[in-house]
């Protein structure tokens, strides 16, 4: 790939079409034929390499947690044993690259002038060596270190380990009542009373039970498969209403009721426990705290 883009740009210097063209295919070889531009590439393509399995895995749209953590474990160990085994190596692999492609590399022992700069105007006076060494191999490693203790800190390993007590795929392996309570306890305090905290041990009881003896269970693999099968039954009872509300809001005398307010009417009609407690005074103060009206309300 390198030495077809180089390729690439040889052909527009020698026949662009403008002199523009010629000297922005001119500049973009000179980046490319640079020892430090050469690093880079070597140093994002080992720290991808690395990170890539994880990174598939959080993209997934069905995600297996258990893997998930392990992979972050995984990966924070390998760019550790990169950061401080593996320098050397990686050097060694660079000046081999632009040896062979006759690209010029700087002597790792003088001083380091940032390209274009002179020497006396920076505040350092590194070597080259400990330039690539510090200021980039370092440090991108280090970015991504951290990136990783942030995103996946104590507390949300935590929360990601105890919602696996909730994935169906392992057929009950992960399934722990008591993790289940404890994330209630820990992550959602305030959504759960008291009394539904003790109800929820017993219901998890049942569940445990039935999830060993359902075949329908046994065949879920996501959590949003499992919400979705422990709410079908309630799913399909709203919809049922709903077209039963459908054959008493639209009659034949009001066939020709536009979308929007025959909407609105069969939200009202389907939510009669809701809309009972909604007074009608309040609905004339939010219709005339719309816009102004001729007369009074």
């Amino acid at each position: 790939m390198f030495s077809a883009t180089c390729s690439i740009f040889h052909k527009l210097i020698d026949e662009g079409d403008t002199s523009a063209e010629r000297a922005q295919a001119t500049t973009a070889l000179d980046t490319m034929t640079y020892f430090e531009f050469i690093f880079i590439l070597h140093l994002m393509n080992k720290v991808l390499e690395l990170s890539n399995l994880l990174s598939q895995a959080l993209q997934r749209k069905s995600q297996d947690i258990i893997n998930s953590l392990y992979l972050v474990e995984t990966t924070k160990t390998l760019l550790l044993k990169l950061r401080n085994d593996e320098w050397d190596s990686l050097l060694s692999e660079v000046i081999l690259f632009c040896e062979r492609r006759n690209i010029e590399v700087p002597d790792m022992n003088s001083i380091y002038i940032e390209r274009g700069g002179r020497a006396r105007r920076q505040h350092d006076q590194n070597t080259v060596e400990v330039h690539y060494r510090r200021n980039l191999f370092y440090a991108a490693i280090d970015v991504q270190l951290q990136e990783l203790s942030y995103r996946f800190n104590e507390k949300s390993v935590e929360l990601l380990t105890l919602s696996c007590a909730l994935e169906p795929r392992s057929s009950g392996q992960h399934f722990k009542i008591d993790d289940i309570c404890n994330l209630v306890n820990k992550f959602y305090p305030e959504d759960f009373t008291d009394v539904e905290k003790e109800e929820l041990k017993v219901q998890l009881c049942h569940y445990e039970v039935e999830l060993s003896r359902h075949e329908d269970l046994k065949k879920l693999s996501t959590i949003s498969e499992l919400n979705f099968f422990l709410t079908l039954l309630v799913s399909t009872a709203s919809a049922e209403r709903a077209f039963s509300a459908m054959n008493i809001v639209k009659t034949t005398k009001r066939n020709k009721m536009e979308a929007d307010f025959f909407e609105s009417c069969l939200l009202i009609n389907i939510e009669r426990a809701i809309a009972k407690n909604i007074s009608i005074s309040s609905i004339i103060d939010t219709f005339k705290d719309l816009k102004e009206h001729r007369a009074l309300l």
